[in-house]
């Protein structure tokens, strides 16, 4: 068992994020657009709340999805610092660290989302609250589970910041591609935290901001699925 765990390549871990980047990419697209596009309407709180209770499979299959996108951002953490801990160690796993703080902060914000479903669950004990006031509850915490994300996506941008450069420092990716990363991880970070501090630039900038990223990681996941990484014979 051992010997198997030496004999694991860079080229191993690159195939392991490549996987990961794409399908959680594409998790995350189903879970935003097909998902919470269909159920939530903005500035309607009983069309949100009604379109929960109605869809309650659809919304508690968008919770499961991101849990599992969470676990992916560990595992991605893993894999990166793996394959790029020759080139800088303690900066890679400085880099593994915000990713698992990035997924701790979005698991927590299911909670959010677990507890509007408990509000409108008809229970007998919510019988004191009127209904006004359940779908205002259960639309305050949808809410709250959106401004988690911003949190964690400053973790997330720090991550990747620290995860482009040493890739930008090593020669397994094109440098134009790993510069673009940091670019675009450093505007996912401020952004996010500029979402948090003003809710001007949440509502009319935020997610333009992160379309740089998406740009990022999907090349990235396919040069590693499909081109994986060269390591230079040992001398």
């Amino acid at each position: 068992m051992r010997n198997a765990l030496d004999e694991r390549s860079p080229l191993f871990y690159a195939r392991v994020a490549g996987v990961i980047y794409l399908s959680a990419m594409a998790l995350s697209i189903v879970s935003q657009v097909f998902i919470l596009g269909r159920i939530i309407v903005p500035e309607n709180i009983t069309a949100t709340t009604a379109n929960i209770a109605a869809h309650e499979s659809l919304f508690r299959l968008g919770i499961g999805i991101d849990i599992i996108t969470s676990a992916s951002d560990v595992v991605i953490g893993w894999a990166l610092y793996e394959l790029l801990k020759s080139v800088d160690r303690p900066l890679a796993l400085l880099g593994v660290f915000f990713r698992i703080a990035d997924a701790t902060v979005l698991v927590v914000t299911t909670f959010d989302a677990l507890m509007s479903l408990r509000l409108l669950s008809g229970a007998d004990y919510l019988g004191a609250f009127q209904t006004s006031q359940l779908q205002v509850l259960a639309r305050l915490f949808v809410g709250a589970r959106g401004f988690g994300f911003e949190v964690g996506f400053v973790f997330l941008g720090l991550g990747s910041a620290i995860f482009s450069y040493l890739l930008f420092k090593s020669h397994f990716v094109p440098k134009l591609l790993a510069g673009w990363g940091l670019f675009a991880s450093l505007l996912l970070a401020t952004s996010s935290l500029a979402g948090v501090l003003s809710p001007w630039f949440l509502a009319n900038l935020a997610m333009a901001a992160m379309i740089p990223m998406f740009f990022f990681e999907v090349p990235l996941g396919l040069w590693f699925l499909l081109r994986g990484v060269s390591v230079p014979p040992k001398e």
